[in-house]
């Protein structure tokens, strides 16, 4: 059965470690089959939330950014795949800030399997533990029926490009064809 994927990608950089990482899960999930929509976040206008509480109501933003385009394939996608660079043991802000704006649909994405991908120059997967406890929290905490499906850990890949070096890019290829 075809899957609509829709891969988030905070890198600051194009073919960054974790853009890179996408682009290995991208390629497996078409493969496989299945339609596949990335979004590079750097390339988008995402304002930080104003906090006015005016979504809680009529579960649209006053912020005219593209932010309503990403949540519309959010709402639409069967799996949804987050993808960070880990900064001093933390999701990056732009990854924290594209959180934060699902406010005025979260209730909205639902029965989503969700696969994580974190990239970092150190070598210990568990210091992206605190990351992945951001992504956990989102996803278990404050969505319905959020699955998690799968972890990527890119670790030891500090300058543009070494994650090709890693076991990291084959995983990711994997468990895109495997959906």
């Amino acid at each position: 059965m075809m899957k609509k994927v829709l891969i988030i990608s905070a890198s600051s950089r194009k073919q960054g470690n974790s853009d890179i990482l996408c682009d290995y899960f991208a390629k497996g999930a078409r493969e496989s089959g299945h339609q596949v929509e990335k979004v590079f976040l750097a390339e988008k206008n995402i304002n930080f939330c104003s906090g006015c509480g005016v979504c809680n109501e009529t579960h649209l933003c006053v912020q005219k950014d593209d932010m309503k385009e990403i949540l519309d394939s959010m709402v639409a996608a069967d799996v949804i795949v987050l993808a960070t660079p880990v900064y001093f043991y933390s999701m990056n802000g732009r990854m924290k800030n594209f959180i934060d704006r699902t406010v005025p649909r979260y209730t909205e994405i639902t029965k989503k399997d969700f696969y994580f991908i974190m990239t970092a120059a150190d070598t210990d997967k568990e210091n992206l533990a605190r990351t992945l406890e951001g992504f956990r929290g989102f996803t278990q905490d404050c969505l319905e029926e959020a699955r998690e499906a799968g972890i990527i850990y890119g670790t030891g890949a500090w300058q543009k490009g070494e994650i090709e070096e890693s076991p990291a890019c084959k995983e990711a290829y994997e468990m895109g064809r495997a959906l």
